[in-house]
């Protein structure tokens, strides 16, 4: 049994468009929702809905004004993937410094074994210790990425957009400091008016040019078009891209036509879903769940 089933008839969609929304939420109860907009027009039809849980942090999704005068609470789950972010955010830094892919092509296609030396030096890379590496969002994930680049013997620095995020275990630069002193700069920030188009063409020009971009944490934060210039142009090094202002991502996404590709590297929104992450969503969901019922009683 699913642990959700114990809360009661449990129907599972695996997608819902727009025009599925209304018929699959007007009868229920409680609504598990990720990506999918519940606006006043779908709440305000929902007439035996209790409670909205969304199985994100985000909650920009949900009218929560509509839901607050109809008496819904909306829950939401936190730092159930900051371990899965992180680990893959390295993932993509690593796969940008050393091209793993390249080396092992060249051992498999018979490069290696027709060599007269020992190793080869096809591709340059440089190593993590002592460089700066700069964080974008020093909340939950961007903490555990700060955790990890502290093993590899980085200088950590952080720009909090909101003003937040302090803490006295890193600096804290303003954004034109850190895009212009990081070897790297890692956005773990959410999208909000602070963060919208924070990362465009006039902050990739202030980049070293040996200098990585990774964004893990949302689209709409790196103008797209401005990174795929820049790229083109070669005002940074590299990028590592795991979240899009559209998702799916656009076909004619800019980022889709970057001439180097291998300068950039494009995942599908899938640095926060590990097997342990997504457990633990269900869980932190199901705890939401159960609160509000005891809360009900």
């Amino acid at each position: 049994m699913h642990m959700l089933d114990q809360f009661g008839d449990v129907t599972y969609y695996e997608t819902t468009s727009p025009g599925q929304t209304l018929e699959r939420v007007k009868g229920a109860d409680v609504v598990i929702t990720s990506k999918v907009v519940l606006d006043k027009v779908i709440i305000d039809q929902a007439d035996k809905l209790k409670l909205i849980c969304v199985a994100a942090t985000g909650t920009n999704n949900i009218d929560k004004v509509a839901a607050g005068i109809h008496g819904i609470p909306v829950k939401n789950a936190i730092d159930y993937s900051s371990r899965s972010v992180a680990q893959c955010t390295f993932s993509i830094l690593l796969h940008l410094l050393t091209n793993i892919p390249y080396y092992d092509d060249y051992v498999k296609q018979g490069a290696y074994s027709q060599s007269d030396i020992f190793t080869h030096f096809g591709r340059s890379f440089w190593e993590l210790s002592g460089k700066r590496f700069g964080i974008i969002g020093l909340g939950n994930i961007g903490r555990q990425v700060a955790k990890i680049a502290d093993a590899f013997g980085v200088e950590v620095v952080y720009y909090s957009a909101s003003g937040n995020d302090i803490t006295d275990m890193y600096k804290r630069l303003e954004l034109e400091e850190l895009l212009n002193t990081s070897d790297i700069v890692s956005i773990h920030a959410p999208l909000n008016d602070y963060t919208a188009n924070l990362i465009n063409y006039g902050s990739l020009r202030l980049m070293k040019k040996s200098s990585i971009l990774i964004n893990t944490g949302r689209g709409g934060i790196v103008n797209e078009a401005d990174l795929a210039r820049a790229l083109n142009e070669n005002l940074i090094a590299g990028a590592g891209i795991d979240v899009f202002e559209n998702e799916p991502i656009d076909p004619h996404n800019p980022l889709l036509h970057v001439l180097n590709k291998e300068k950039l590297i494009l995942t599908p929104h899938i640095t926060w879903a590990s097997i342990e992450a997504r457990t633990l969503l269900i869980e932190k969901i199901g705890h939401n769940i159960q609160e509000f019922l005891n809360e009900s009683k």
